[in-house]
């Protein structure tokens, strides 16, 4: 049985009651695959599973799709509840942001000013304020988040690092489609001949992640995605594993986002760089 509760005071009252460890998995919504294997990890790991439901409307930019995002409420508890979820917590915006707009946010630093952070200022800044607000409404325990927004992964990991807020952390490898795409709510946005193009971006990182030096990495990416007329790339980056400088040798991350027709999509994987690796 989930309950689905959109109160604080609901909040407290079933953080109170959890019989384990509070896992949380904190979403806004339109729940996919890749939501339902966090859901599973959490599982896993606690027997009391929470969930979160808010489009959080800090982090998307002018002219982003705040107003279009999906919202499928109905949907999104069916999928909790085939999941094992015990409490799914859906606030309003008033709920969340009782005073309107928070006149204090969390600054993401110069980590979250490269990449994502450069084609979308100020999204971390209201990512990192609501992922804050919620590890200490739900009193996580440990919080689960997919490796597909790997510098969210990160610089959430970074915030709780710095500010001591002793929850854990954990990442859950991206979630793909059959045909390697990897899965994403904005998926449902393009046609068959985008899905199409689509498809390149998993190719290219795939591609270039078989080699172990750093510009074969880059090159062979670079051209397959150079070859897909129906891709505009924002950015191709390899970088250390934390989002630093790349390595001589060990591990590296290969990041990408690109515009397929109106509908822009991330996606990355691991490297290992150097001989003998």
């Amino acid at each position: 049985m989930t309950d689905v509760i959109h109160t604080r005071a609901e909040l407290v009252a079933a953080t109170a009651a959890a019989p384990d460890q509070v896992a949380v998995v904190m979403t806004m919504g339109a729940l996919h695959e890749g939501h339902r294997q966090l859901m599973r990890a959490a599982r896993e790991r606690s027997a009391f599973v929470l969930v979160t439901i808010f489009v959080n409307p800090l982090q998307f930019g002018p002219g982003e799709d705040f107003e279009k995002y999906p919202r499928t409420l109905e949907a999104d508890l069916e999928a909790c509840r085939a999941e094992g979820v015990a409490v799914v917590f859906a606030p309003s915006r008033a709920e969340m942001y009782p005073d309107g707009p928070p006149q204090i946010t969390m600054n993401a630093g110069p980590l979250g000013e490269i990449l994502e952070g450069a084609s979308r200022p100020g999204h971390f800044a209201g990512m990192l304020t609501v992922v804050e607000k919620l590890l200490r409404l739900t009193r996580a325990d440990v919080s689960y988040f997919g490796e597909k927004d790997y510098q969210q992964l990160t610089l959430i990991r970074r915030m709780v690092f710095d500010l001591e807020l002793g929850v854990g952390i954990a990442g859950v490898p991206t979630v793909r489609e059959p045909d390697g795409l990897a899965r994403s709510s904005r998926n449902r946005y393009l046609s068959a001949a985008e899905r199409t193009s689509a498809l390149a971006l998993s190719r290219a990182l795939r591609e270039g992640a078989a080699h172990d030096d750093p510009d074969a990495v880059l090159a062979t990416a670079t051209k397959i995605l150079e070859d897909e007329p129906g891709i505009r790339v924002d950015y191709l980056a390899l970088t250390g594993a934390d989002l630093g400088p790349v390595p001589a040798s060990g591990p590296a991350r290969l990041l990408v986002a690109a515009r397929v027709g109106g509908t822009r999509l991330i996606d990355n994987v691991p490297v290992r760089l150097g001989k003998g690796h």
